[in-house]
């Protein structure tokens, strides 16, 4: 995004269905409630959506399958499959055909019921030819490197590691919209069951249904809608790979590049971020995501998060609804940090509301480590 987009566009209805778990349902049913449960919180309905953005993961035609399920033929749709990261993705899309009038109201929706259907944290993907000889266990081996390797290039610890989750389940504590709120210490996730060494079970993302959908309409609209519009400031997206065997430094992701473009667009900094939102498939991710978007230096992410410093009370908010570690991740969880940081903006989270909070930011990722999107949104005192 450039800055010709700064707060052209503004979210003005978010909702989510299925959290958990939805028995009985299907993804598009879920997807559907998402949907329906936005538009409500905007005031509008279906026949006023003339832009669809969506991605679903068992479908190789998504936007026309939501579309038709949704029952709605929409002028612009844009169906762009990145993984988690695809849903921060397309506020970039959305504000360029709203600027451009391709459509009026834009609708982001997701939806899944991974949990009910399967169960399973695993990866839709063909295995890499070049992979597949070594058994690896998708998405989790490619992470385990990662985290592996930070800790032997930068000496981050297992006990760091564990503190990023341990800081999740406390937002989630307080969020009763989350699936895990149970007490959980840094004890508990280091003896879990390992399943990528250095990765237990609780550095893993939870395995959820649910779904999320967003609202966009172009600025000058955006005040005539119930709830306080939030402005999409800045946003940028950047891959590096696509395997994992091709990612060029495993401790450096492409968050470098989106999350300094995103700034750029914004025209603000790290230090002005009041809440960040970040896809935390895994403990490793959160870490290698704050030194690459600047809030440390590289190397540093580990000391960073210890001790309670992205909890409560902590030096910097993060994942303030519980994240995918504690909160919700069906299959892709990238929408939901857009969500939380709108709702923390607007005043209205669910979990701990942050004070006077003017700026956030959403960042996505999507495969192993591959595509990153950074977003940044603002309220009215931003503009």
């Amino acid at each position: 995004m450039t800055t010709e987009l700064r707060g052209k566009s503004a979210i003005v209805g978010t909702g989510h269905a299925g959290f958990g778990e939805a028995h009985g349902l299907t993804a598009y049913d879920v997807m559907a409630q998402s949907a329906l449960a936005a538009l409500g919180d905007a005031g509008l309905k279906l026949s006023d959506v003339d832009g669809l953005f969506c991605t679903m993961m068992e479908d190789s035609m998504p936007a026309l399958m939501a579309a038709e399920y949704l029952g709605i033929q929409p002028r612009f749709i844009d169906g762009t499959m990145s993984g988690g990261s695809s849903f921060v993705n397309y506020l970039t899309s959305a504000a360029m055909a709203l600027d451009a009038g391709l459509c009026n109201v834009a609708l982001i929706v997701y939806g899944s019921n991974q949990r009910t259907a399967s169960g399973r944290l695993v990866t839709a993907s063909r295995p890499p030819a070049y992979e597949a000889p070594y058994n690896p266990r998708y998405p989790i081996s490619a992470y385990a490197m990662a985290a592996a390797r930070h800790m032997h290039e930068y000496g981050t610890t297992r006990e760091q590691l564990a503190d990023v989750a341990v800081a999740a389940r406390a937002w989630a504590q307080r969020n009763p919209e989350a699936f895990e709120r149970g007490p959980l210490t840094r004890e508990d996730v280091l003896g879990a069951r390992m399943v990528g060494d250095p990765l237990t079970v609780r550095d893993c993302c939870l395995v959820t249904d649910g779904g999320g959908a967003i609202v966009m309409v172009r600025a000058d609209r955006a005040r005539d809608f119930p709830k306080a519009p939030v402005y999409v400031l800045g946003s940028a997206a950047a891959s590096s790979h696509r395997q994992i065997s091709q990612m060029k430094d495993f401790t450096v992701t492409a968050a470098r590049d989106s999350g300094a473009r995103a700034f750029a667009a914004a025209g603000v900094n790290p230090a002005d971020i009041q809440a960040v939102e970040l896809y935390d498939a895994f403990t490793i991710n959160t870490i290698l995501f704050l030194e690459d978007l600047g809030f440390c230096a590289k190397g540093e992410g580990g000391a960073f998060v210890e001790g309670g410093r992205i909890a409560l009370g902590g030096v910097l908010p993060v994942n303030t609804n519980g994240g995918g570690l504690s909160c919700v991740h069906p299959g892709m969880y990238g929408i939901f940090t857009v969500i939380e940081a709108a709702r923390q903006i607007r005043g209205d989270a669910p979990g701990i509301q942050l004070k006077d909070i003017d700026l956030a930011l959403a960042h996505g990722n999507g495969g192993v480590l591959s595509s990153q999107v950074t977003a940044i949104l603002g309220s009215q005192n931003t503009l």
